[in-house]
């Protein structure tokens, strides 16, 4: 999980966007998102996929 929030991290942190209109964009509140960027809280795993998705990534079960 690691991975995944420190890539969220950096895909907010380098697209230019403000929490607002990240927030307007993925219904994801700011204050969640300001609480991500500044307190390093780790995010449920909906929220994650929600912000994976907003900025191109996918999550995807792997097989076995």
């Amino acid at each position: 999980m690691d991975y995944i929030f420190e890539t969220i991290l950096k895909e907010i942190k380098t697209s230019g966007k403000t929490r607002y209109r990240i927030s307007k964009d993925t219904g994801i509140s700011q204050q969640t998102l300001f609480n991500i960027l500044h307190n390093n809280s780790r995010t449920e795993t909906d929220t994650a996929s929600k912000l994976l998705e907003y900025f191109g990534y996918e999550l995807q079960k792997r097989g076995k």
